[in-house]
Order: C-alpha cells, then structure tokens, then sequence
C-alpha cells in the first residue's frame, strides 16, 4: 500500500458529505456503502475539521493523509480484497474472497498491562493511534439519532420503575449537548416530558437549537426552571437548555425545595482533560487553560467531577431517582475520591439489560440513496413486519416529526433476535425490487447485547460476577467476520482507557441473494452471541428467551 499514490486533488476537510444517488465511484456497493458511511461520520462529527466525530476525542480517521488514503484504497477495493485498518490508518491489502470483509478495524487496542491514560496519550500524541470510541473508527455514527431510540426507550422505562409510568408533567434534569448528550432532550421530550440540560459550551446549545433538538435556551437558572416548570405543569413536552456548568446545576437543586423528577447526565467524564469542563471556566478560559496548565485543568476537573456526583448523591438521599448514563462520571468521581460514587446505579442494569437478554439493541440502517422516500419505505416496512411492539411502532410514527435528518437518512430502531434477521431480509428485498432506489448500510451502536465488555456500563453487576470478562465482543467481531459482515471493528477504550472492549459491524444490503444469505448469518450470530452471554451470565430473561429461540446454546 505504502507506494500507492493518495488519488486525485485532496478535499478541505469542511468539504466532506456523504455521496448520494445510485452512481457509485467504487467497484462494487459494498465498498461504495462503506465509502458513503465513512464520509457521512465525519460530515455529522463535532469537529469534522480535525476528524473528531464525539466524546471530545473519539475519531474516524488517524490524520488527513490516512483519510484520503482510505478514500483512495476503497475506490480501487475489488470484491475479493480487505483493507485493514489499524487505529484509523489503513496498512493493507489483501485477498480475502467475495464473501469476506471488505474492510476490517482494529483501533485503541493496548496490551492490557499498558492498557492505562497516560500510555494512550503518549501514543496518541506520537500519531500512533488514535481513540475510537464506539461508533466514531467504525463509521457508524449517524448523528444524535443513534443513541435516541435507546434513550427514548430508557427514559420510557425510567418512567415505568420510577414515575408511575408516566413521564408528562415531569422534568428531566441532565448535562451535555455533545454527539451523545444532545439525544436526551428529544427523548424526554417524545416521552411526555420536559428535559432541562446543562451545557457550558454556547455553541453546542446553539447547534441544537438549529437541528430541533431543543425549544429554548437560558442565561439564568431561575428563568429555564420556570419555563421547564410552567411547561409540565400544563402537561405538554418540551426540551431547554441552561447555559451553565452541570454540576452547578446539580448543587443547586441538592440545595432548593425545587426537584426535577429523575437526574442523570451526559458530559464528557470519561476523559477530564479533553472531555469534561472544570467550575468556574467560560468554554473559552476552559481552552486556553488546558492548552498553558494541562495539570491544574485536570486537578479542576477532579474537584468538580467529585462535586458534581457529591450532588447527584444528595439528590438521590432526597428522593430523586438518579442515575449514571455510561460516561463513566461515576467512575471519574471513584478515582478522585468519591469512594460512594458507585452507589449511583446505571442506567444499564436498571433500564437496558433485560432488553440486551433478547438479543434487542440498537440497530440502525442508513438511506444510501439519500432520499428520504426511501427511508419513509423502510420505515413503513418495520411497522408492517412488527405491528405489536408497541414502543417501536410509537418510536417509529414519532421520530419522522421529532428526530432531525443529519445526513444521509437513516432510522435506529431497536430490535431483538430473530425479529433483525427478519427485518434486513425484507430491506434486501425492497432494494432488490426498486421500492428503494439504492442499497442500504445496516450497522448498529457498539453498546449492544453481546458486542461489549464494560465493567462501569455494558456489564456492570452481571449475575454471576462475569463483568470483566473480555471474551464476548471478541467472539462476536469473529463471527461477524464469519458470516460475511463487510466491515468488523474491535476498539478498546470506548470508555475509559483500558476499561472496556468492543465490537462493530456494518452490511451493505444490495438485493443480491448471497446478500440475503449473508443477512442469515450475520443477523443471527450477532445478536445471538449476546443472547448466549446473558443466558451464561445467569441473566433470567435470557435463560427464558434461549429456551424458546433457534439457538444451539451448548451447556446453557
């Protein structure tokens, strides 16, 4: 690879969209579909001008130079060659076969005993990886969207443990507005609830105020409060923004006799230096701060991160429903001293296990056409094929009205095993019809039923003491692989560094019939394995659910 020249005048970085349209510009769609997914993550990214899709940090490519590589290597793949990519710089090709890979990922991956912050940093600065977080490396990420059915369905069964099964006329007290946070509001908002939203960075409030993702934002605390109040105590919905640092927010609600209805959070603690803003900085002091005094920016942020749980803590002694929404804020606060951290549950036992037990996550497709005809057609096809799931058909006739297109169209819906199986063949099939005018990417979040090991979120508090077992997201990118999935990404780090490992995949569904077949395999391995983990783990929905499937699960 290394003496193949980059192809063609290279494009300014503020210049990437996604391809649209049935002209490919590859040698086959599966190459062209991977193209089109890795154009459309930088184009939604935060930062697409140094390549950051979310999380402060998490990318798609290592540089410029690697990405106009890729670009180039896709364009020349042929149907029987993989590129391999290492830590978002493509290194190879070679021959595989027709039905393999297109394109494999390895990203963040550090020897366990190195596996700490300051190695990945010291590594990451010499330009030798890079962070992928979930979706970013994986080019996967669709914008807000792919995390807001999920969050649609946690606040929904918040409001069935905790609120009496009802979210109207209820606020939701959370912090963040970055590519993962900025799904909270809306999904407060489609449950019948009112979201208020901490965000120190003004241009992040005013991104989401363009994109619908929030009504109103605020200067005071006293003025958002009241809108947020007089909003749910007429019972209607809505979604505003303070701008204000979020744990601030919280010890002022740990201090009044006003209480929002349930608190989490969404701000970037995963990573205190390039992530999380300290008390008492503007956005911009913030910056210039980190840029001259790296150390007292990471002291600050230790000092408010433990205030800020401190916060959450009282919050809950009072009454509050609260818990953590896996940006390991718990764990920051753990490590600087808040040894109570963890009695903040999280949010993936209380809300999201018993769904992962079906083999039920997050899976998304993506309109490669970009015609948003197509995605009204695939969204039809999901209510016909799945008319008693009541949260998804509620999802599905809200998100058309409620959830921005950032993109190429695209629709995350969250399906269980057997029920994605059944849903991609009836997709490759409009495609092969022409009901839909161009094939289409079917990914998925790497925060999914048996693609993730994550002590602090995926699989905290597994029955049988199984949480760092690090086994299940490698079987499930070599099954993948296996059944013929055309991209597969192992990242470590989607949370803190050294603290958890995942797997991604993609399919281009082209219409063809060895597309349908790989969809057989593919659509019943990956979510199977994670019925398997559960069912192992001693998970009593997923020994209930395994009884009762196809699956082969051995001495389960």
């Amino acid at each position: 690879m290394n003496d193949t020249p980059l192809a063609g005048p290279q494009t300014r970085p503020n210049e990437v969209r996604a391809a649209e349209g049935t002209e490919l510009r590859c040698l086959g769609w599966r190459q062209e579909g991977i193209l089109r997914m890795l154009e459309n993550t930088i184009a939604n990214g935060e930062r697409p001008e140094d390549l950051i899709i979310y999380g402060s940090t998490g990318q798609a490519a290592r540089n410029w130079e690697s990405y106009h590589a890729i670009v180039h290597q896709l364009k020349n793949l042929k149907d029987d060659e993989t590129l391999v990519m290492q830590s978002g710089k493509p290194v190879a090709v070679f021959r595989s076969h027709t039905g393999a890979p297109r394109v494999m990922a390895a990203t963040s991956n550090l020897v366990p005993r190195h596996a700490n912050r300051e190695e990945f940093d010291r590594l990451r600065e010499e330009g030798l990886t890079i962070h992928g977080q979930y979706t970013a490396a994986s080019w996967a990420y669709i914008g807000s969207q792919g995390i807001m059915q999920g969050t649609y369905e946690t606040f929904g069964a918040c409001a069935q443990k905790f609120l009496d099964g009802d979210f109207t006329g209820k606020i939701a007290l959370t912090g963040g507005l970055g590519g993962m946070g900025s799904a909270q509001p809306p999904a407060v908002s489609m449950n019948g609830g009112v979201a208020l939203v901490a965000e120190i960075d003004p241009a992040r409030i005013a991104r989401r105020l363009d994109t619908g993702h929030l009504d109103a934002a605020f200067d005071t605390l006293e003025e958002a409060w009241a809108q947020c109040r007089a909003q749910a105590d007429r019972g209607e919905p809505g979604a505003y923004a303070i701008c204000a640092n979020a744990a601030d927010v919280c010890e002022h609600f740990a201090e009044s006799d006003d209480k929002p209805a349930c608190v989490t959070d969404q701000t970037s603690a995963h990573n205190l230096l390039f992530g999380y803003v300290p008390s008492g900085l503007t956005i911009e002091e913030a910056r210039a701060l980190r840029e001259s005094d790296p150390d007292t920016y990471l002291e600050r942020s230790k000092d408010t991160v433990c205030r800020h749980v401190r916060a959450m803590l009282k919050l809950q002694s009072q009454g509050v429903p609260v818990f953590e929404y896996g940006n390991d804020l718990r764990g920051a606060a753990f490590d600087s001293g808040v040894t109570d951290a963890f009695d903040v549950p999280s949010f993936m036992p209380l809300f999201i296990r018993p769904s992962f037990a079906r083999g039920r996550g997050p899976v998304r497709w993506v309109l490669l056409s970009g015609d948003v005809k197509d995605q009204q057609v695939a969204d039809q096809a999901a209510m016909e094929l799945f008319p008693d799931d009541v949260l998804l058909n509620t999802w599905l006739k809200l998100a058309p009205e409620r959830v921005p297109i950032e993109g190429l169209p695209a629709r995350t819906c969250w399906l269980e095993y057997g029920a994605r199986r059944k849903m991609m063949r009836r997709l490759n099939d409009l495609v092969a019809s022409g009901e839909i005018s161009a094939p289409i990417a079917v990914t998925r979040d790497h925060l999914d039923s048996g693609a993730t090991a994550f002590p602090r979120r995926e699989t905290e508090g597994m029955p049988d003491g199984s949480d760092a077992i690090g086994d299940w997201p490698y079987l499930n990118a070599m099954l993948n692989v296996a059944g013929g999935a055309d991209m597969v990404a192992i990242h470590q780090n989607g949370g803190d560094i050294g603290g958890s490992i995942s797997a991604g995949m993609t399919v281009i569904l082209d219409g063809k019939p060895e597309t349908a077949d790989r969809i057989d395999r593919v659509f019943t391995t990956d979510p199977g394995i994670g019925v398997i983990r559960h069912a192992d783990a001693g998970v009593p929905e997923a020994e209930a659910f395994l009884k009762q499937s196809d699956i082969r699960g051995g001495l389960v």
